[in-house]
């Protein structure tokens, strides 16, 4: 009963993509007209109009570069203070902690106004930085939590060891504790890509010019331009959920360790 239903949990999640990828390869009429059905002859008219009329492919490097350098600060920054929290012993590392979790309750919306008008003062706005320093700040939070909860499960003879082999701080976080904390690392990396790609209300407010839009906004312009056109609506989709695709197939096995596994072993 419990892998029937688990199974049937699952087709919820399956089907549906399933659904998009299949009508992608089918003209609108059909799409009406049986959308349920499989594409026996599939036409990839769809996808050469999603390049060629809207220059798609620009949009796709666009929220590569500014989701990508998102994840890559938030892991620097978030790793560097989570590994400084979680292991040294400092006045007002309690004041610290009750202040990254009661921002945890501040939403989003709240700060559009003040970070909007920062952005305009130091003409960021509809540039790469204008996306990415917001969202590197907003997810900030979130990885710092969660790695410092991970690097305080380390053994603390693995750092005492590194002491006497002569390792300094610098070299303890890089060769020690990053390798160990993959399985965190990757965690939340996956977790910042998805809230950064996925970010449309940002990304209409901060970068809406063209040359700088990323694919959700793009997406979002389709259904307002094409709104008849569905087949062209679940290639957009298709083409939207590949990297998310990619990104976790890369690290889910490291998301899928426990979190002290191999913690002694090296």
């Amino acid at each position: 009963m419990i892998y029937f239903f688990l199974s049937a949990w699952a087709m919820t999640t399956i089907y549906p993509l399933f659904w998009i990828v299949n009508n992608s390869f089918k003209v609108s009429r059909d799409v009406m007209n049986n959308s349920f059905g499989l594409a026996l002859n599939p036409d990839l008219i769809n996808y050469q109009n999603a390049f060629d009329r809207m220059n798609i492919g620009k949009s796709y490097i666009n929220s590569l570069i500014m989701s990508g350098a998102t994840v890559l600060l938030v892991l620097i920054f978030g790793g560097l203070a989570a590994y400084v929290l979680s292991r040294f012993s400092f006045s007002g590392k309690r004041i610290i902690f009750s202040i990254l979790y009661a921002t945890l309750l501040i939403p989003a919306f709240a700060t559009v106004v003040p970070v909007y008008e920062l952005l305009i003062k130091t003409s960021l706005v509809n540039t790469y930085w204008g996306l990415i320093l917001p969202h590197t700040a907003g997810n900030l939070t979130f990885a710092i939590l969660v790695m410092a909860g991970y690097m305080q499960t380390i053994p603390k003879e693995l750092e005492e060891a590194a002491f006497m082999d002569g390792c300094n701080r610098l070299n303890m976080f890089s060769r020690i504790f990053v390798p160990i904390s993959q399985p965190v690392f990757a965690s939340a990396s996956i977790f910042v890509f998805l809230w950064s790609y996925n970010d449309l209300f940002s990304a209409l407010i901060f970068v809406n010019k063209e040359n700088v839009r990323p694919i959700v906004a793009l997406l979002n312009e389709i259904s307002s331009q094409y709104g008849t056109d569905f087949g062209l609506m679940a290639t957009a989709v298709s083409l939207t959920v590949i990297p998310v695709l990619i990104v976790y197939l890369f690290i889910s096995k490291y998301i899928q360790k426990g979190l002290t596994e191999g913690a002694i072993k090296g």
